[in-house]
Parts: structure tokens; sequence; C-alpha cells
């Protein structure tokens, strides 16, 4: 799972794996009106790990989570933080898309961490994030970031979380 935005107009689609294999993708289907997007790896290693969902709904203001990502395109990157905010709704910065039902988190998380998991600190994936909101020009993490829940992005990929 990612976000549609990130793999919107691109070519050629790739995926790396926590132990760093690398291998194209396809795109093989997307919720544009969650900003989510299923990928197929052409190769999956192995010795894969299955990420552990949960459910979203024991959440609460103060949680503990962690958004993993590529900020800047620099490499892995995790940053920590708590949620911040349920059910939050989110208004793209042209004004054309609502994404509704948001996780708002305050991990910090910059472009290139779209898409990637926000995880509990169990290790259990609760969302994959989405946004982040700054009300400047500048195109950097002023403390407010929001997740599409799980149970959303896997109804994305036509499948129960649970």
């Amino acid at each position: 799972l990612t976000s549609v935005h990130v793999v919107e107009g691109a070519v050629r689609v790739g995926v790396v794996f926590a132990d760093g294999f690398e291998t194209d993708a396809f795109v093989v289907g997307a919720d544009p009106g969650n900003d989510l997007a299923v990928l197929s790896p052409m190769v999956i290693p192995d010795d894969i790990m299955p990420a552990t969902l949960r459910s979203t709904a024991g959440l609460a203001m103060g949680d503990e989570v962690i958004a993993v990502g590529n900020p800047f395109g620099i490499g892995p990157s995790l940053s920590a933080g708590v949620i911040s905010g349920l059910r939050r709704n989110y208004i793209s910065e042209d004004g054309r898309q609502l994404l509704s039902n948001l996780i708002q988190f305050d991990a910090a998380v910059n472009p290139g961490n779209s898409g990637g998991p926000l995880v509990t600190a169990d290790g259990e994936v609760v969302g994959i994030v989405t946004a982040i909101l700054n009300p400047t020009e500048d195109d950097v993490f002023i403390g407010i970031g929001f997740a599409v829940p799980i149970e959303t992005a896997a109804a994305a990929a036509g499948m129960s979380p649970f």
C-alpha cells in the first residue's frame, strides 16, 4: 500500500523492502478518494515478514506512533510521536480533495514520507501516511501529519484487515 499521489504519473514504480532488496512494481489498484494505491512487486523476497495490522478502534490521543518513510529521498527513516487527533478532515493544498476520518499525529514527516506506514510502539500498522498540514509556503513539517486508517487502506486493497 502507498499513496496515490506518490505513484501518480510515474513512468516506473519500485519498492524497497526492509532488508534493502529493490524490485519494480505495478499499480494494481487505486482509491483516489482516499489517496491510496495498491502495488504488486515483481519479486517478493523469500524471507519477507508480513506486517501486523491493528484496528484503529482502540486508538486514543496520546498513544505513541512511529512514521516510517523516505523523507526528501535521503534514505529509510523513522520518527516517533503521538496521536494528536482522530477522525480529522484534510483539504488538499489545491482545495480539490477532501480526505476524511484521518489519524492526526505529531511524529515528524516531510515530503517522501507519504505512503509509508504509521505504526504503534509495538510495530503494528494502524495507518498509511498521506499528508502534512502546513499553512506556509514551505514544504516541510511543522507539527501535524495525517494518516489514512488501516481499515480504509485494507478496503482499498480489496480485503478486510481483521
